[in-house]
């Protein structure tokens, strides 16, 4: 399947990508409002929250799009579009200019990261193949996470915090050339003519009415509400806690992404019977294992080590989540469904925001992440009796209600 150039390119201009935006995350980012700015934890609140408003209405367009022309081309425009938002980062030098230029960032990554994400489908019709393909995408993301927040320690050390948005603007402009070249399948099309917000509504309404689907997008969701916690308060627990400096956050998350890519080559040759909800749900109670890990000490190379372990967990649940998605999904709503699953995670992330800050104030950083903890194993728990009933009533096939590409293999199995 590596032979694939098309699948090549694809993996590539996502590693390349992801590389620029890992390090203007968790070290230019967070760095320029925890260190640069000394932002509160409701500060650094406010810049998340920028981020994800701004992502979930990107994530939200982005899907009807993908479906309307295809990922190819969503991907390689927003990456266009998303050149001078990175460079505009630089200049920024106040709070409130940080939380305008982060929501401006969100808005034009958001299509990006959407059209990546719905690209398995557009490469393969057979499940097995897009339980890989998706596999290596996610695998991609993840080694970027790797080398991104490196990268990203490396600039703020030597040139400063700025110079990574650079970084980030220069990565976007090559990975739109990289996948220029990409053919992808034609999946079927429900109507020629373009209805917009009708066809956005479309989308959301086919996700609930799907019982399986709604399943997978609430269990995602619950975990981008632990993330949205994080987002709001890690970088304050490297700051008051461990004490380190900023570039600390770039290595230390580039160790984490070890586990993450570890995690994702598992998820792309897991055999078909563990691609199931109870397995989903599994993993996704075990975060809480990583979080307690990760935050429950004030030693930094505890939380090292804690890092590869719950990244692992991340990067096996992430591709098999998108996987179950996608196999319960109509040819012609890829786009949207792949856009009504952001837009949910982006919900999940946002929560979390108003109430961290006052928690933090309350009950202290630290104390406040391990809660959350706990509170992802008590979900899990919550969705268990759901998940088992659906693998009990899973079909052998899924119908097709697409058309479907006479030189592809027929899709074959439901979960």
């Amino acid at each position: 399947m590596w032979a694939d150039r098309h699948v090549r390119r694809v993996v590539l201009a996502r590693f390349i990508s992801r590389v620029g935006g890992e390090a203007a995350f968790f070290v230019g980012i967070w760095g320029k409002a925890a260190f640069d700015l000394d932002a509160t934890a409701g500060g650094v609140a406010a810049v998340m929250a920028a981020l994800g408003v701004a992502s979930l209405l990107g994530s939200a367009a982005a899907g009807v799009l993908v479906d309307r022309f295809d990922p190819r081309r969503v991907l390689i425009v927003g990456e266009v579009l998303f050149i001078p938002a990175a460079i505009g980062m630089a200049f920024v030098e106040t709070l409130p200019s940080l939380v305008v230029a982060t929501f401006i960032l969100g808005l034009v990554g958001a299509p990006v990261f959407t059209a990546i994400s719905a690209f398995g489908p557009y490469l393969t019709a057979d499940p097995e193949r897009l339980g890989r393909i998706n596999g290596m995408i996610e695998g991609a993301s993840w080694a970027a996470f790797v080398v991104g927040p490196a990268m990203g320690a490396i600039i703020a050390g030597s040139i400063g915090l700025d110079g990574i948005f650079v970084l980030d603007a220069a990565t976007s402009a090559v990975a739109a050339l990289v996948v220029i070249p990409v053919s992808v399948r034609h999946l079927a099309k429900t109507r020629e003519k373009n209805e917009g917000v009708k066809e956005l509504r479309e989308g959301f309404s086919y996700a609930y009415r799907n019982h399986r689907l709604r399943f997978y997008i609430w269990l995602g969701s619950s975990v981008w509400v632990l993330f949205g916690t994080f987002s709001a308060l890690e970088p304050l627990f490297y700051r008051d806690i461990l004490g380190v400096e900023p570039e600390t956050l770039g290595w230390v998350n580039s160790i984490f992404g070890l586990g993450l890519v570890t995690g994702t080559w598992i998820a792309s040759r897991l055999p078909a019977r563990y691609r199931t909800a109870r397995v989903l749900v599994l993993i996704v109670g075990l975060n809480s294992v990583g979080v307690l890990a990760y935050v429950g000490t004030e030693q930094l190379r505890i939380v090292v080590m804690a890092g590869v372990f719950w990244g692992l967990l991340i990067g096996i649940g992430a591709p098999l989540l998108r996987t179950l998605i996608q196999l319960n999904t109509a040819d012609e709503m890829m786009g949207r469904i792949t856009g009504v699953t952001q837009v949910h995670s982006e919900v999940g992330h946002l929560l979390p925001l108003a109430i961290a800050p006052v928690l933090a104030g309350a009950f202290g950083v630290q104390r406040t992440l391990i809660y959350a903890g706990i509170a992802i194993a008590i979900s899990s728990l919550v969705f268990l009796p759901t998940a088992s009933r659906l693998d009990r009533t899973r079909s052998a096939e899924v119908p097709r209600t697409g058309l479907a590409d006479p030189s592809d293999e027929p899709r074959a199995v439901s979960h």
